[in-house]
């Protein structure tokens, strides 16, 4: 009995000997190996919001604030949820000037609502957008539009989008929308895009990514870029190019004349918190009247032209 009470407590003592050594030993490894981390990773990471979304590129808002931290200046590193505001705190922590950026938001590049883009097969699969993807083109005869199954609903973590029963595509509210882009990584057909909120909220982009050529598109939607062109011949600013079959409008270019948006012949261009609704005829009167005074313009230098040619010979 004696000599088994003994035997226990001596394997309690090598075992709490043991323990300790080794804990003397990590103790040890970690002081010598420590790394000594720049307070101020702390500071910028308590002004982040805490979203740890991703949307800057980094895995949260610890990460970001290690790069920031460990960053030359502010160029690379931009957290788009708490904007230029926070932007502003991070600069005044870190000692760096920080250039303010337009704020973003996410619109849905897709006009194919229910009735402008008819089904013609049913799903009757897992509701994923992403596995809807893999197995096939899609429930209707457009391969590149929006699949329904919200799976950018599920990815926004601030309530920005929802689901439009009656037209069965994403709506996002810019209110709520951080610019996170959370959405635009979880669709599987690229239909999302972070634009420039623009001047008073006021934007155009062209809600389509159709890439097929006009006579098989308007087949499939209604709706949809045709690439007719017509866009980026009415555009005086250079705004609207058109690759591929399918128009594109640089916000940086576009001067919100709507003059696209009403030459349209499909209503894939959307204008978004114009004051006033587009006026369709007046706007094609108003082009019509300029590219008459253009073409006499160039006739009326022509024919000088050709005067200073005759009085020469």
């Amino acid at each position: 009995m004696i000599a088994s009470v003994n035997t226990l407590v001596w394997t309690v003592v090598i075992i709490t000997g043991i323990g300790l050594l080794l804990a003397l030993a990590l103790f040890l490894v970690a002081r010598r190996f420590r790394v000594e981390e720049d307070p101020r990773i702390d500071d910028v990471e308590h002004v982040m919001p805490g979203a740890n979304c991703g949307g800057c590129g980094f895995a949260g808002c610890r990460a970001f604030a290690q790069a920031a931290v460990a960053a030359e200046n502010l160029d690379s590193v931009y957290c788009p949820v708490g904007g230029n505001d926070v932007m502003k705190q991070v600069a005044a922590i870190l000692g760096h000037e920080v250039v303010e950026k337009a704020p973003m938001v996410a619109v849905v590049r897709c006009n194919g609502s229910c009735t402008a883009r008819p089904k013609t097969s049913v799903y009757d699969g897992l509701k994923s957008c992403r596995v809807k993807s893999n197995l096939y083109a899609g429930d209707t005869g457009c391969a590149y539009g929006c699949l329904g199954c919200g799976d950018c609903v599920a990815a926004c973590r601030f309530g920005a989008l929802s689901l439009d029963p009656e037209t069965g595509l994403p709506v996002v509210d810019e209110n709520k929308c951080t610019a996170c882009g959370a959405c635009v990584k979880t669709c599987p057909k690229g239909l999302i895009e972070l634009r420039p909120k623009g001047p008073r909220g006021m934007r155009q982009f062209v809600s389509c990514r159709n890439r097929d050529k006009g006579p098989s598109v308007k087949k499939a939607c209604a709706s949809a870029c045709i690439g007719c062109g017509i866009c980026q011949k009415t555009c005086r600013h250079g705004a609207v190019t058109v690759t591929d079959n399918l128009a594109y409008i640089d916000p940086a270019l576009c001067k919100l004349c709507r003059e696209c948006e009403a030459m349209c012949p499909t209503g894939a261009i959307h204008g978004v918190n114009f004051p006033k609704p587009l006026d369709k005829e007046a706007v094609k009167a108003r082009i019509q009247e300029r590219q008459r005074k253009e073409r006499e313009a160039a006739a009326a230098a022509a024919a000088a032209a050709a005067d200073n040619e005759k009085k020469e010979a």
